[in-house]
C-alpha cells in the first residue's frame, strides 16, 4: 500500500495580467509521505508560496491536481491548516481564545466544552504558552505570538500543517527555539509538514526533503535534497558534522547558481541598472 499522503501531480497556475496570461507555475510534481517535514526553497518569485496556497486550497489550479490521501484539493479545509509569517493573531482576543476559534470552527458538535477547553489547554502547552495563555497580542513578544498561531493551527488537527516562512520576522536566537520546538513537536504528533524558507540551515535542520524550486516564471521543481541526518536532531552537534555541511552546500550551490543566472539576465536587460540587492532577492515570495 502507497504511504503517499500528500501528492502534487503535473500542477501550473496562470495569472491573468493586462498584458497578459503569466505563468507563474509549470509542471511541479511531488509527492509526500504521512509525517514526512519538507522544506521548500528558492529565490524571490519562484512561486514556492503559490505553491503552498494551491496545496492549501486557496488557490485553484490551471493544470494538474492535488491529492491528499487520494483525494482532490479544491478549497480550504480543517486538514490543512496554514501559518504565516505574519500570526495573524485577533488583537481583542487572548492567546487562549484566539486558539478556541479555531477549535469551535472544527469541532462544535463534536468535542463538549469541557473537552474543548482541554484540547486549547494542551496546545497551548505543547508551545510553551500555557503561563500566558489570557494574554492579548500586544502583551507578548513576537515569538510568543508565533507560539500561540503554531497552536491554533495545531489545536484543528491538521494531517498537514502548512508554514509560509513561520519564523523569519524574528531575531535569531528566537527562531532558534522555535525551530526546536517545532521538531518536538512534530516527532510527538507526527503530522506532515511544508514549510517554506530562504534559510538554508533552517532547511538542513528541520527537512527529510529540500525541495528546491527554479526561478520563475513558469518556476517548477529543480531539484530534491534528501536529508538522512538522524533524529532527534542538535544544532551545536550538527555544526561540525560532515553530512550536514554538504548537505548546506548543495542547497547553497543550488541557490548560487540560480542567482548567477537571476544577475546574468538582469545585466543584459537593463545594463544601465544596479544588480539586485540580496535583500531585494530574498524578500517574501510571491
Amino acid at each position: 500500500m502507497s504511504n503517499v499522503h500528500l501528492e502534487l501531480s503535473r500542477v501550473g497556475i496562470d495569472f491573468p495580467t493586462p498584458t497578459g496570461k503569466f505563468t507563474a507555475l509549470q509542471n511541479v510534481n511531488l509527492k509526500i509521505n504521512k509525517g514526512e517535514f519538507v522544506s521548500l526553497i528558492g529565490h524571490s518569485g519562484c512561486g514556492k508560496s503559490t505553491v503552498l496556497n494551491i496545496v492549501a486550497g486557496l488557490y485553484q489550479a490551471t493544470a494538474g491536481v492535488v491529492l491528499l490521501d487520494e483525494k482532490e484539493v479544491r478549497e480550504p479545509g480543517p486538514e490543512r491548516a496554514v501559518v504565516f509569517q505574519n500570526h495573524s493573531l485577533l488583537p481583542w482576543l487572548s492567546a487562549y481564545e484566539n486558539v478556541e476559534l479555531a477549535v469551535k470552527t472544527v469541532f462544535k458538535g463534536v468535542k463538549s466544552k469541557a473537552e474543548m477547553k482541554d484540547w486549547i489547554e494542551h496546545n497551548l502547552k505543547l508551545v510553551h504558552m500555557e503561563h500566558a495563555m489570557h494574554k492579548r497580542p500586544d502583551e507578548i513578544s513576537g515569538g510568543m505570538k508565533q507560539r500561540v498561531g503554531i497552536a491554533r493551527a495545531l489545536a484543528m488537527e491538521p494531517s498537514v500543517l502548512l508554514m509560509d516562512e513561520p519564523f523569519g520576522a524574528l531575531d535569531a536566537l528566537t527562531r532558534a527555539h522555535l525551530q526546536d520546538s517545532l521538531m518536538d513537536i512534530q516527532r510527538e504528533l507526527n503530522n506532515t509538514v511544508i514549510m517554506i524558507t530562504h534559510d538554508v540551515d533552517e532547511a538542513v535542520l528541520l527537512s527529510d526533503r529540500i525541495v528546491m524550486m527554479t526561478n520563475g516564471p513558469a518556476a517548477t521543481v529543480g531539484e530534491i535534497l534528501k536529508v538522512e541526518l538522524e533524529r532527534p536532531r542538535g544544532r551545536l552537534q550538527l555544526a561540525d558534522d560532515p553530512q550536514y555541511n554538504r548537505y548546506r552546500h548543495e542547497v547553497l550551490t543550488f541557490l548560487y547558481e540560480k542567482q548567477r543566472k537571476v544577475e546574468d539576465i538582469a545585466s543584459v536587460a537593463a545594463p544601465q541598472k544596479a544588480k539586485p540587492t540580496v535583500a531585494g532577492l530574498f524578500k517574501k515570495s510571491a
